[in-house]
Parts: C-alpha cells; sequence; structure tokens
C-alpha cells in the first residue's frame, strides 16, 4: 500500500490535535509515515502509533530551533527521497503552510493549502476548499509532482487506528540556506489556560457591539464556561481592545471549530472570510438587520450584555 507522509506538529513530544487529524485522514490514502523533528520522539511515538502511523521517521539537530523553517524544509525533503509518498501532508499553521510551499517548490509538485477534506480520487488525492470567503466550495486534485496538502484544523474527527510505530533515524544533510537566518531570542506568549484558537472546538468572538475592551470580559466568561478559545473582529482589534493574535477573519486567523459564537460582530465579508466554515454558527446581535444573521444556524437579535451573562449561567447550571 503506498505511504503518505504526515508532519508532526508537537510541543516537546506533546502531539497536537491537528497531527492526529491528518493521520486520520491519511489512512484514506494509505499508509501513515510521521515525520517527527526535535526532541521527545520517545513520548510522542506511541501516541502516533495509536492513531495508525506505521512508521515514524525522527531527526533531531539544533538547526530545527536556532535557525526558521528552512531546516526543517530539508528534512522533510529527505523524508520524501526516502519514501517517495503518495502525499504529504502538513497542518495549516502559518509555519506549515511555508514548509508545504517551499517543499513543493523544491520537489516540483503542486500545492493546495487550506483544504477541509481529503479523499481518494482515482488519479491522485482530491481535496475540499472552501475559497473566495466560503462563498465557494472546491474538489481539487494536483496533477504533477508529489501532491503536497495543507489542512486545516477541526476539518476531520481523530480516529485512532493502533499500530505498532517503528522509529527510524532520518539522516537529514542541511542546506547552505536553511542556516541563512538565525532566531536570536524567543519571548513565551502569556498562557491563559485556554485552546489555541485555530485548534479549539468552540470558538466565542467579540466585535464592534462590545464598546471597549473592558467589555471583553463577557466574552472570556462564556469561553471559559464552554473551554473555549477567545476571538476578535478586526474591529475590535484595530481599537486595541483585544490582541491581534486573536483576529478572525482575512487578515487574522481561519477557524474552523464545531461551535463559533459572534458576540456584537456585523458579520462584514471580511470577518465572515475567517469563520464561514464552522460547523454551527451562533449570532447575538440587537440589530436584527446585520449581515451576519444571513449565515448563522442559530441568531439571538438582543443585548449581548444581556443574553451572553445568561448563557454563562446556564451553562455553569447544566454542567452541575
Amino acid at each position: 500500500m503506498a505511504e503518505v507522509l504526515v508532519f508532526v506538529d508537537h510541543v516537546d513530544g506533546a502531539v497536537r490535535k491537528p497531527t492526529l487529524e491528518l493521520l486520520t485522514l491519511a489512512r484514506r490514502l494509505g499508509d501513515p509515515v510521521a515525520v517527527y523533528l526535535g526532541p521527545g520522539v520517545e513520548q510522542a511515538g506511541p501516541v502516533l502509533g495509536e492513531y495508525g502511523a506505521v512508521r515514524v521517521l525522527a531527526a533531531d539537530a539544533p538547526e530545527f530551533t536556532e535557525y526558521l523553517v528552512a531546516p526543517k524544509v530539508d528534512a522533510v525533503q529527505a523524508a520524501c527521497s526516502a519514501v517517495s509518498p503518495a502525499a504529504v501532508l502538513v497542518p495549516s499553521s502559518a509555519e506549515g503552510k511555508e514548509i508545504a510551499a517551499r517543499l513543493a517548490v523544491r520537489l516540483g509538485s503542486g500545492l493546495i493549502t487550506d483544504a477541509i477534506d481529503v479523499e481518494v480520487g482515482e488519479e491522485g488525492p482530491v481535496a475540499t476548499q472552501s475559497v473566495f470567503a466560503a462563498a465557494y466550495t472546491t474538489r481539487s486534485r494536483i496533477t504533477r509532482g508529489i501532491p503536497v496538502l495543507t489542512v486545516k484544523p477541526n476539518s476531520a474527527a481523530p480516529e485512532a487506528a493502533p499500530t505498532t510505530a517503528t522509529v527510524e533515524e532520518l539522516a537529514v544533510s542541511f542546506s547552505g540556506q536553511a542556516t541563512g537566518t538565525r532566531v536570536t531570542s524567543r519571548t513565551p506568549r502569556e498562557a491563559t489556560g485556554r485552546p489555541e484558537l485555530t485548534e479549539a472546538a468552540v470558538v466565542v468572538s467579540g466585535g464592534r457591539g462590545l464598546g471597549g475592551g473592558e467589555n471583553f470580559r463577557v466574552v472570556e466568561e462564556l469561553a471559559d464556561s464552554l473551554g473555549a478559545a477567545v476571538g476578535a473582529s478586526r474591529a475590535a482589534v484595530d481599537a486595541g481592545w483585544y490582541p491581534h493574535s486573536h483576529q478572525v477573519g482575512q487578515t487574522g486567523k481561519t477557524v474552523s471549530p464545531q461551535l463559533y459564537i459572534a458576540a456584537g460582530i456585523s458579520g462584514a465579508i471580511q470577518h465572515r472570510a475567517g469563520m464561514q466554515t464552522s460547523k454551527t454558527i451562533v449570532a447575538v446581535n440587537k440589530d436584527a438587520e446585520a449581515p451576519i444573521f444571513d449565515l448563522v444556524d442559530y441568531g439571538v437579535v438582543g443585548d449581548l450584555f444581556e443574553v451572553l451573562p445568561q448563557l454563562t449561567q446556564e451553562v455553569h447550571t447544566r454542567k452541575g
């Protein structure tokens, strides 16, 4: 059976959920082979095997942390040479898309980014995308080289398929370009205890209707009751009410959670482009004519400062 490379997104051995989703999708195409870069493979190996990886190609070198993405591209290219895969799947993070793009150029292959589904086709993998601000859904396949695809988080539910994954050392030779840009410092983000925005199953976002940054507390309280991530519209971010790292939209982050709650957001096309593929959308807005209501599954016309606290309280009550 053909083998499919899956680039592993992890934090010191803790495998992140988008990788488990990719392994689930990769099993539709062939036998998943995980590419693991950095320390902690001893911890990650059993998890990758639990979700279907038949092999783990592992490499650890200071270049992966001391420089930008080029050394990782060298490693994935080496994995392609070792495996000759039917496809390469990469998470649709900012780093993942850069790795995928550089890899496709080096391989002379086609590239599809931000897929929301991947399935077997007669002539290779077929990817589904939501394009033009989610106004259209397309199905595409790559016609040249090894297909390289990035897949959005929450595009598939991780499904276990236990195997015994053998860990093999991946030999990597770094190119001169790989060490051209060195990382000089890192500053960890302040931990909030909430899930990463692009990976969260539930997102609660606030917009201009909140009226000020101090009022984001009603959004945060609802998010915390649901175990959700907090998002913000461009208007709220531009006003300085919430950090840019939480912006959802065409110039911010794209999310596809199971549940998206928009509070005080009008629903401009820029925002819709970043959240329209959410499975269930709920909006709270006192303007019954707000464009967001054309998109939602459930809409509440009302004052968010009355609706959100009641909803938060109801969630706590039902949790017991």
